[in-house]
Formats: C-alpha cells, sequence, structure tokens
C-alpha cells in the first residue's frame, strides 16, 4: 500500500470527531495507499470540512481520479438534508457541488451506512448473497443500509423507527447500551425488539452488523431471537472509505 495511485477513486470517510481515506483499488477492495486521517474542524461547516479535504487529497498525489465523501445525514443527489453529529449548516448543501468545486475533481456524497452497505456487499459480508440485505450499524445511533440484490436503495434511516413510543436507536443503538450501563442480555434483548420490527416490515434474507461493536459481535448476535440469519460485518472501518471509492465510480 505505497507508492502513487493516479488512476484509482478515493474514498473518504467524514465523521463527526475524524476525517479518514485512501485512495481504493476496486478490484480487490483493498487501501492502495497507507490512509491518511485527519481531525475533525471544531466547527465542521461545509467549507471547513472542504478546506481539511482539499489538504488531506493533496497527499495522495495528482489524479483525475473521481472522489467519493460519506456523510452522517441523508443524502439525495448530492445535497445533504440532515446533520447527525455534524453542524447544522451542511442542511440544504449541495456537497456535490461544493466538493467538485473545492477539490477540482469529480466528488460525489453518499450517507456513511449506505456506504458501508455497499462495501459489506461487494467485498464483505454480504458478498454474492442475492434478495435483500439489510445492513445495521450500531453505534452513537443506528444507520441502515438496503442493498436488493447488490443494488442500493438510498437513505433508509431505520434507526427512526417508532418501536413502543420510542425512537428505536435511542433504545437500541450500542450507545444506549454504554450510557444505561445495559448488559449483553439486556442489551439483545432491546436488539430483539428492533430487529423483529425490521423483519415483519421488510423481510430481509440478510442483516449484516457493523459499527465499532461488531467486534464483540460473538457476545450478543447469539443471544438474538429473530428468524432472519445475522452476521458481523467484515471491513469494519475501512467500509466507509471502501463504499465511498465504490459510489464515486457507479
Amino acid at each position: 500500500m505505497t507508492g502513487d495511485s493516479p488512476d484509482l477513486p478515493i474514498g473518504i470517510d467524514f465523521g463527526g470527531t475524524g476525517i479518514k481515506g485512501a485512495p481504493v483499488d476496486l478490484a480487490t477492495g483493498e487501501f492502495a495507499q497507507e490512509r491518511v486521517r485527519v481531525k475533525t474542524p471544531d466547527r465542521s461547516t461545509p467549507e471547513n470540512v472542504a478546506e481539511v479535504l482539499a489538504e488531506l487529497v493533496g497527499q495522495f498525489g495528482e489524479s483525475s481520479a473521481p472522489i467519493g465523501i460519506t456523510v452522517p445525514g441523508v443524502v439525495r443527489h448530492g445535497v445533504v438534508s440532515s446533520a447527525a453529529n455534524i453542524d447544522p449548516a451542511w442542511i440544504g448543501t449541495d456537497a456535490d457541488r461544493l466538493f467538485t468545486r473545492a477539490l477540482g475533481r469529480d466528488v460525489h456524497v453518499v450517507n456513511d451506512a449506505d456506504a458501508a452497505g455497499l462495501a459489506e456487499v461487494t467485498f464483505g459480508a454480504a458478498k454474492g448473497r442475492g434478495g435483500l440485505v439489510i445492513l445495521t450499524t450500531l453505534g452513537t445511533g443506528i444507520g441502515s443500509a438496503l442493498l436488493y440484490d447488490g443494488v442500493l436503495v438510498p437513505n433508509s434511516e431505520l434507526g427512526h423507527l417508532e418501536i413502543d413510543g420510542h425512537d428505536a436507536e435511542s433504545r437500541a443503538a450500542n450507545s444506549a447500551r454504554e450510557s444505561e450501563e445495559l448488559s449483553m442480555e439486556k442489551w439483545a434483548h432491546r436488539l430483539t425488539t428492533y430487529y423483529r420490527t425490521v423483519e415483519r416490515l421488510f423481510s430481509p434474507d440478510l442483516f449484516v452488523v457493523g459499527g465499532g461493536i461488531s467486534k464483540r459481535a460473538d457476545e450478543f448476535l447469539p443471544l438474538l431471537d429473530i428468524d432472519t440469519e445475522i452476521v458481523p460485518a467484515q471491513l469494519r472501518n475501512q467500509a466507509g472509505v471502501v463504499g465511498a471509492a465504490l459510489y464515486a465510480t457507479t
């Protein structure tokens, strides 16, 4: 993973605390250079983030290849319409146009969970699986991605389903487990309620569970009482970068 990668797309995963990126070899799903990580600006307005992104992309050398960038919010046709853990100035911003102008490259912006879903269905836990795959990321909230026969249905936002009078992620996200000091057994009971609800609505063929907690999947996935097969994500913290690069080329 060294040397210039002039013809390879760059994936960038933009989050509330950090921004990480790398050129991605889409034949293998591997980073073609070492990943670079920089701190998200304290005031993460679109303009401030664009300035940091220009510096980050410059570390990978000259290229005209496209760039994909994740955003922790809903993205419709390049326009951001929600802002989770980032500056509210993002709402209504045409991020595709802003970043394309700032970086001098063709840039496409995608929801962060959708990017992870693309990565998992192309290179990870859902590779080769047909039908409906639903990826959920269990973190501060619950992100989701719907993929049917490998095709992304964007902006599903299944973390915001109302279940028993509550926003689902307020009860079942990993942040709820941590803040309420839930045992894995108690958290698994809440997750069972959540995934059963999603099952009833969508009848998926496979659930893939991402987020940092997925590395502890053996502690809670066997405790879930649902009908659908459920497996941990494989790409973990590389998924956003890889999925963003994939999205930039589709």
